[in-house]
């Protein structure tokens, strides 16, 4: 991959996260494309996010990192570790590490340098969101921004009321004022809406 141009490996590497996303055997339906695979849904939503709320010109780490952020995620099932908030925990940790290793393989194969790698495999882990990290807060608006879009409606009916409005608020908590005001934008049934006004009215 020597020789290549940034836009070169840039395009190369999206492709190559796209191919190895379309293997989830987990499908979704979203904006009535039809089912397609969920992983692959995800990264192509999170980086459209970044773009939308950061500007065609943002880096492309940033993009790259949004896009692998569930890179193979159904290859460790959280039906592997314990019930309960410290096993949901241990996997969420787990998985951003699965992700970051494998994105920072895939990224070497197409000829990306350390320091490339080692700033998109810490936008994975969301290393630098506690600090105000921007890029790791990119990835964390376009993650949430994803889930409300793509998951709010399948896990309203796996939990109960006040769990949900609960889990949405500390979803909340984690995103920036202007993905927030994205949250209106997006295409959402009407139990889905009303959640989210209750939730972040309070």
């Amino acid at each position: 991959m020597c020789g290549l141009s940034t836009l070169d490996k840039f395009g190369a590497a999206i492709a190559a996260i796209d191919e190895a996303n379309a293997a989830d055997p987990g499908m979704v339906d979203v904006r009535d494309a039809g089912p397609r695979p969920l992983a692959l849904v995800h990264g192509e939503l999170a980086d459209e996010w970044v773009v939308r709320l950061h500007g065609a010109e943002v880096s492309p780490l940033w993009r790259l990192a949004a896009r692998a952020h569930h890179l193979r995620r159904w290859e460790l099932s959280r039906s592997n570790y314990p019930e309960g908030k410290a096993g949901y925990h241990r996997w969420k940790r787990d998985q951003r590490a699965r992700h970051a290793a494998d994105i920072g393989t895939l990224l070497a194969a197409h000829g990306f340098g350390d320091d490339e790698i080692e700033l998109v495999q810490a936008l994975v882990r969301r290393d630098g969101l506690a600090g105000g990290d921007p890029g790791a807060q990119a990835v964390e608006d376009a993650a949430c921004l994803v889930f409300i879009e793509t998951q709010l409606a399948s896990v309203a009916q796996q939990l109960e009321r006040d769990h949900l409005i609960d889990v949405i608020r500390k979803t909340a908590r984690k995103m920036s004022p202007a993905a927030l005001a994205a949250v209106a934008s997006i295409p959402l049934g009407d139990a889905e809406q009303q959640l989210l006004a209750d939730a972040l009215s309070a």
